[in-house]
């Protein structure tokens, strides 16, 4: 790429320092200033000529690892320099903008000809969304500093960071409020292979009715099916921005939502469960990689001032989960859940503002991830304490710091 040379702030005040000795020294007659505004002036033309014509060839190539972070993780991205002159090149600098508010600086001091040296730095991250990360620019400057020669030797690269995402114990048969619901929802249905025949009795679906023997026998007779678990769960996100709520008080319940929607989809997946991810703005994510997909939609998800369209039902079989990630009961998604008369689809409530003014017991508590953890435990029937800490795939923030050249 093409490199730039010039003065710096304190060569051009150097050089204007000069041109004013030599002012004043001319018109006090004082040879002393000509002296001394000629050396200012030779001394920032000798150290751009030295920038100038004195600059390093290499080439260079980043490695960014890993290529998706997630919130709270820290990431480390590899520079490996090489030299491209039969010269050893003069010592420079690297310097790379990693986001808006950090500067990476290597210092490559010593780098023999025609061989490599590696540099690094690490990247913490605060937040989940995209890190942008360069242009690397190659740094000469003279040791007064009075001039430098600025090269790009490599361009940007976009650094995903992904929400933080939750490993939660997915309810089972009898276990929780959930799992309890689930079971008398499977030993209603008969959603398993027919075992045998009973008696009807009062909750019964009717189409599990079965004729031809009720009519030999004086009472209705019902097939007895095995009893199958939970093999599909929808999770909902509501990106609907709703202006009514205080901006800062919206970004933290949407940025939680995205927390929590990340942790149920990541947790049914690697549970082995029929996963499916949608959006009220239209995003519908399935299929064998719906975890990594999910997270890299997460990753850059903002909240949508558009209308939310209607999400459709899921065409699976077996029992299912419908979790809906939304700040109100008011909000469209939940109410068009009500709308949807699939008895094999248990809906999920989970609200980051606002609960409904008579909870029910499949209604979580999402103000806070404290709460959001707690109240899906108790769901799930599991209790979360010190040796239940919450699995994710990140840890705590480190401090910022660069990892110097070495041969």
């Amino acid at each position: 790429m093409a490199a730039s040379a010039h003065p710096t702030r304190q060569g051009w005040v150097v050089a204007a320092s000069g041109v004013v000795a030599g002012l004043i020294g001319r018109a006090f007659g004082v040879i002393e200033l000509y002296v001394i505004a000629a050396a200012m002036v030779v001394a920032v033309l000798a150290a751009w000529l030295v920038v100038a014509l004195r600059r390093p060839h290499v080439d260079v190539r980043r490695w960014i690892r890993p290529a998706v972070l997630t919130a709270g993780e820290t990431g480390r991205v590899e520079v490996v320099v090489a030299s491209t002159s039969s010269l050893p090149p003069p010592p420079f600098e690297l310097v790379e903008p990693v986001g808006t508010t950090r500067t990476a600086r290597m210092a490559v001091t010593r780098l023999p000809r025609r061989r490599t040296v590696s540099a690094g730095y690490r990247v913490p991250t605060e937040r989940r969304g995209v890190l942008v990360v360069g242009p690397l620019a190659a740094i000469r400057s003279d040791v007064l500093g009075l001039a430098i020669a600025r090269r790009h030797v490599a361009g940007s690269e976009e650094l995903l960071v992904s929400p933080r995402a939750h490993l939660l114990d997915i309810p089972e048969l009898g276990n929780g409020v959930l799992g309890r619901h689930l079971l008398s929802l499977a030993q209603r249905l008969g959603n398993g292979e027919f075992h045998s025949l009973r008696d009807y009795v009062e909750g019964d679906e009717p189409r599990t009715i079965h004729w031809r023997a009720s009519a030999r026998s004086e009472a209705l007779k019902v097939r007895q099916h095995t009893i199958e678990g939970l093999r599909r769960v929808v999770v909902v996100l509501d990106q609907h921005d709703r202006p009514t709520l205080p901006e800062g008080q919206l970004d933290d319940a949407f940025e939680r939502a995205v927390e929590v929607a990340a942790s149920v989809v990541h947790s049914a997946d690697r549970a082995g469960l029929t996963t499916r991810f949608v959006t009220t703005d239209g995003a519908d994510i399935r299929g064998p990689d719906v975890a990594s997909q999910t997270l890299h939609l997460l990753a850059r998800i903002q909240p949508s001032r558009g209308v939310p369209i209607e999400v459709e039902r899921d065409p699976g079989e077996g029992l299912g989960l419908v979790v809906v990630v939304t700040p109100e009961p008011a909000s469209a998604p939940w109410q068009a859940l009500a709308r949807v008369h699939d008895p094999t689809l248990t809906p999920v409530g989970v609200f980051t503002e606002q609960l409904p003014s008579r909870p029910g017991p499949l209604v979580v508590d999402a103000r806070s991830i404290g709460r959001f953890l707690a109240d899906w435990a108790r769901l799930a029937g599991t209790r979360r304490g010190p040796d239940r800490a919450p699995a994710s795939f990140g840890t705590d923030a480190e401090t910022w710091a660069l990892a110097g050249s070495r041969p």
